[in-house]
């Protein structure tokens, strides 16, 4: 069963990066862009350990939470350098929550991006969720947070190598993948957003 999810808002006092809409970002020239995602590539790669930090994280992962849900934003950001610190984040935070609101941005982007460029390391997300799901695999909560990520990056995957002739190999889906979902499935995981 898949739950819906509760809309996320973010706190635009502690948030430390400019608070510009999906539509103020799709229309962005190049510079002020790569301005923009250096800003907020800082802010989620910072390795400060505080509550505030921690709360600083998840606010600004819930700015780009709203934001994601637009084609063309979703499209640049998960072409862009943020993509590879969101998933280095999932690896590495050491706050469950932070690791499951980039779980969840992972995911809209996946569902909102309209074409996927053949740099963007989708499989190592896949890989790593994957992994992540199969090492807690009873902690049923991290599960329904995991799970949507990586259901959309394996729908992505598949929908662009449907739109393609001559299908490459460069989209490398590991056979883990399918057997930890189909696990899950067969267990009746119920499945929500975090």
């Amino acid at each position: 069963q898949i739950m819906k999810q509760v809309p996320v808002r973010f706190d635009l006092k502690t948030l430390h990066i400019p608070t510009y809409s999906a539509e103020k970002l799709s229309s962005m020239k190049d510079m002020d862009w790569n301005d923009f995602l250096q800003r907020v590539c800082s802010l989620l790669d910072s390795t400060e350990k505080s509550t505030g930090a921690a709360r600083s994280k998840l606010n600004l992962l819930y700015y780009l939470s709203t934001v994601a849900v637009h084609k063309e934003v979703a499209s640049r950001l998960i072409s862009s350098h943020l993509f590879p610190v969101l998933i280095q984040q999932l690896r590495a935070a050491a706050n469950w929550d932070i690791r499951a609101k980039v779980a969840r941005v992972i995911g809209l982007l996946a569902l909102h991006t309209s074409e996927l460029g053949e740099n963007v390391p989708v499989s190592e997300a896949i890989i790593l969720l994957t992994e992540l799901i199969r090492e807690n695999f009873r902690n049923s909560k991290l599960k329904q947070c995991l799970l949507p990520a990586l259901g959309e990056l394996l729908y992505l995957i598949a929908s662009e190598e449907e739109k393609r002739k001559h299908p490459r190999e460069c989209r490398v889906v590991p056979l883990a993948a399918y057997t930890v979902l189909m696990r899950c499935l067969r267990e009746g995981v119920r499945l929500f957003h975090c």
